[in-house]
């Protein structure tokens, strides 16, 4: 058996595919056969024009309702993803130009066909085994000596203190470890890990074994700062991504920027290393929890139970 062969057996099963292909056939259907009507419900005049849009949506959709339930391939899944970003373009001029009459009925397709496109997209980088290699690297310095610093890196059970997308490191052997991380769109992924380099003070290098949800790999490396002024930290990270350079730019549109998330990472191991906890702010009086409040906000006044927590 192929590897595509495989991939649409696969997605032939999967119920959020199977729905995904139902809603498009119940959405092609009345836009094909009444598109004037279908207009109408939307709140949008039934101007030709309006109406030939509403046809060939609905013949769009039709046909990703034939490939999702017939042979289902990603790219039926993309595809959806492409008209999701089409129909909003529409609907954002409809409304643009709305004179008001049945403008709650287009305000409220707008957002329903919003919650469309995240679960599109959701489906479609998920459903993708095609991954693109990543490199990150950061660096920081910290005021201890690279002995203080290797030591508290290598207490890998530490790491969720200050790594925003793991929630849990546990050490199951000498060289070995199991680790639970948060990935994009509210998914846990979980692998099993060795170190492959052990240096004291120096180097820790680590990487995932056969059978993890994300293949990965790292090494930190802690340099003498010039003029004995603590400890330099280069660190690098080596993953695959789900979903190709598509998924990687989905996955930034949602808030889930790798680079930003390592200097993060970097930013609040400094703060524990020199301080012995992450510092909080106004902005984030959760700490590490503020990585649910993706994507970032202006800054604003705490609420009442914020306040009480950071007070307390």
């Amino acid at each position: 058996m192929t590897t595509e062969t495989r991939s649409t057996s696969r997605l032939r099963h999967d119920p959020l595919v199977r729905g995904l292909g139902w809603a498009s056939a119940l959405l092609g259907v009345p836009q094909v056969v009444a598109p004037a009507g279908f207009a109408r419900a939307l709140g949008v005049h039934e101007a030709p024009r309006h109406r030939s849009a509403t046809t060939a949506v609905g013949v769009r959709e039709l046909a990703a309702a034939t490939g999702l339930l017939g042979r289902p391939h990603p790219v039926w899944l993309w595809g959806r993803v492409g008209g999701d970003l089409m129909d909003l373009t529409m609907l954002a001029r409809a409304l643009k130009n709305h004179d008001g009459r049945g403008l709650g009925r287009t305000v409220a397709a707008t957002a329903a066909v919003t919650a469309i496109t995240a679960t599109d997209v959701y489906a479609a980088v998920t459903r993708t085994r095609r991954s693109t290699p990543m490199e990150l690297t950061a660096a920081t310095t910290v005021t201890r000596s690279p002995d203080e610093t290797y030591t508290l890196w290598k207490d890998l059970e530490r790491l969720p203190d200050f790594m925003g997308h793991l929630d849990e490191v546990r050490v199951t052997g000498p060289r070995t470890s199991h680790w639970q991380a948060s990935a994009p769109f509210g998914k846990t992924v979980e692998w099993d890990a060795e170190i492959t380099q052990d240096v004291p003070g120096q180097l820790i290098a680590w990487r995932s074994v056969d059978g993890a949800d994300i293949d990965n790999s790292g090494e930190a490396r802690f340099v003498p700062a010039p003029g004995g002024q603590g400890t330099e930290i280069h660190v690098s990270l080596r993953y695959a991504l789900p979903g190709g350079p598509l998924g990687k730019a989905a996955a930034r549109y949602f808030g889930e920027e790798p680079h930003q998330q390592l200097d993060d990472d970097l930013r609040r191991f400094k703060q524990i290393a020199e301080t012995g906890e992450v510092v909080r702010s106004d902005g984030a009086p959760g700490g590490k929890r503020a990585r649910g409040e993706f994507p970032q906000h202006p800054a604003r006044p705490l609420t009442e139970d914020e306040l009480k927590e950071a007070l307390a």
